[in-house]
């Protein structure tokens, strides 16, 4: 007699009912050899017993298209449940082979077993970064920035925003003017070279030009001539999974062939190393320096020289931040050291300047919260002693200072469409000269950076402060400046940056003051990652109620950038 095919769920009932009815010894004997199987779908040779009948167990044999083979012989299916146990074997009656003879709990649990995974081990590292340094805990304070001089837009947080001694400077005029660019499209962006963990981004620039007044003096003195810059970057950044050292490095040299004593160096950098200590504690390190020369018509020199004077200043800062769930604390302390190089007088008489050389020691602490995401007020006080080399200066006039600065401002990312810093305050120094009085100055800090379009790029930067004097009678210089540039791609590998800038100096107790302009136009091409060509134009201004201090001039570059 044939066996019927029946469906899935009578044959699950029939399992059940021969289960009840077969002893239970049988039934663990009789679940087979899993290496006896054959088959292609891990289930072959299980086959959908017929109804467990006395009529079935005496064939001995079944045969339907029912089994989960699809349609494969199902021998012995059907008496596998029936008969009884043949003595000494551990059979089930009517089971010829271990093949086809399985046990209920065998086949319910092959056929609940979950689907075979496929694919590989992922090798995607799982240890994330967690300690991230905060945007508006900086290193150096720019509460004493160096903007006597025509201020030429430059990036918050950049070299040239250094903590100086209130060093008095008439910036570098080639070599700040819009010195760093926005990042440029992925496809021109340089990819630089990779040293050990580290990747390095250098860049070497020559250009050629004309300049109308490159000493800076009075109009009426002006010497014109060709102009050649020659400099250089350096940008490296560690890539550790734990603590960070990068770095800016940059420095240049303008020749003037038709007036070498216009020929001047000049040079910022800093370099930065952060120390995850904890989850929680971060330590900072920080080095920088500044190159500049002064600007023979400046109020401080107060002389004739030919050329100009060398101006150097190098510090560091050595901090901690703490983070208290969403407050932060820090609290750094800086030393700063200001030279000033012999003048040389167009009579060939040496003037020195060893009196204005002079050490800064300081302590800053910062509080900030964190708001939400986009905001963060913070609270941040400075003291610092300013002890020159020597004891007066040529004027008999004792110089060294202590001073404190009181600021509140707030970091911010508004709909990543407009982010920076501010802050406001004021700054306090009491001099140990009794001949100098104090002196109090408002002190802004401003660097703002909004995404008006994909293409277009506003950046706003704002300083006000008390910087050094070597004038007798007067305690210091209070200043103001603020910078504007734009930066709009025309082209994935074209763009262009326009800027402006605006000073203001007054000389305290004195009837001196300095009001100076200065407007920057570049144009880059990149022709590749490696190379592009850059046009800028530079004009500046300088109106001021010293005579003999008033200057204008006109500068145009044409040069190559390579990146290697």
């Amino acid at each position: 007699m044939r066996a019927t095919p029946i469906r899935n769920g009578q044959a699950v009932a029939a399992l059940a009912f021969a289960l009840a009815l077969a002893p239970s010894q049988a039934v663990a004997q009789a679940i087979p050899d899993p290496s006896a199987q054959t088959g292609t779908d891990g289930l072959r040779g299980i086959a959908t017993p017929a109804a467990a009948t006395p009529g079935n167990a005496a064939t001995g044999d079944a045969s339907g298209g029912g089994g989960l083979d699809g349609g494969s012989s199902a021998r012995a299916g059907a008496s596998a449940f029936t008969g009884a146990t043949r003595a000494g074997t551990g059979r089930i009656g009517g089971a010829s082979s271990g093949i086809n003879n399985r046990a209920p709990a065998n086949l319910l649990r092959q056929r609940a077993a979950p689907p075979r995974r496929l694919g590989s081990a992922t090798s995607a590292v799982t240890r994330q970064v967690t300690q991230i340094p905060p945007p508006d805990l900086r290193l150096s304070p720019v509460v004493q920035n160096p903007v006597v001089g025509v201020p030429l837009p430059v990036v918050a947080g950049s070299p040239g925003t250094l903590p100086l001694a209130g060093l008095s400077t008439p910036g570098a005029v080639l070599n700040a003017a819009l010195r760093r660019p926005l990042a440029v499209d992925d496809a021109y962006a340089p990819l630089g070279l990779r040293l050990g963990t580290f990747t390095v981004l250098p860049s070497v620039q020559q250009s050629i030009g004309y300049d109308t007044n490159p000493e800076q003096v009075v109009n009426r003195a002006a010497r014109s001539s060709l102009a050649l810059r020659t400099e250089g970057d350096l940008n490296f950044r560690s890539d550790w999974s734990a603590h960070e050292l990068a770095g800016e490095l940059r420095a240049g040299y303008n020749t003037y062939p038709d007036n070498e004593a216009a020929d001047r160096p000049n040079g910022a950098g800093n370099v930065r190393l952060r120390i995850d200590a904890n989850r929680d504690t971060r330590i900072d390190v920080e080095g920088r320096f500044l190159v500049d020369t002064l600007r023979a018509g400046s109020p401080d020199l107060n002389a004739t020289v030919a050329g100009r004077p060398i101006v150097a200043s190098y510090g560091t800062t050595v901090g901690v931040t703490e983070t208290f769930n969403r407050l932060q604390v820090s609290l750094r302390g800086l030393v700063d050291r200001s030279e000033f190089e012999d003048a040389r007088l167009t009579n060939g008489t040496i003037l020195s300047q060893a009196d204005r050389n002079l050490n800064q020691y300081g302590l800053r602490m910062r509080a900030a919260y964190e708001i939400s995401p986009v905001i963060s007020p913070f609270v941040d006080v400075l003291g610092n002693t300013r002890v020159y080399d020597q004891r007066t200066d040529f004027n008999g006039i004792r110089r060294d200072s202590d001073g404190v600065t009181l600021s509140a401002g707030a970091v911010f990312a508004l709909t990543r469409l407009v982010s920076g810093e501010v802050s406001a305050g004021f700054e306090h120094r009491t001099y140990d000269d009794p001949r100098l009085r104090d002196l109090t100055s408002p002190v802004v800090n401003a660097s703002l950076i909004w995404t008006a379009s994909p293409l277009t790029t506003v950046r706003l930067t704002a300083a006000a402060g008390i910087v050094e004097t070597s004038l007798p009678g007067s305690s210091g210089v209070r200043t103001q400046a603020g910078t504007l540039e734009v930066q709009h791609d025309l082209l994935r590998n074209l763009s262009i940056t326009v800027g402006a800038g605006y000073l203001a100096s007054d000389y305290d107790r004195l009837a001196i003051n300095e009001r100076g302009f200065s407007a920057t136009a570049r144009l880059d091409y990149r022709f590749n990652r490696w190379l592009t060509m850059r046009g800028s134009y530079i004009y500046q201004q300088i109106d001021s109620s010293t005579s003999g201090s008033s200057f204008s001039g006109n500068t145009w570059l044409l040069g190559l950038r390579v990146n290697p």
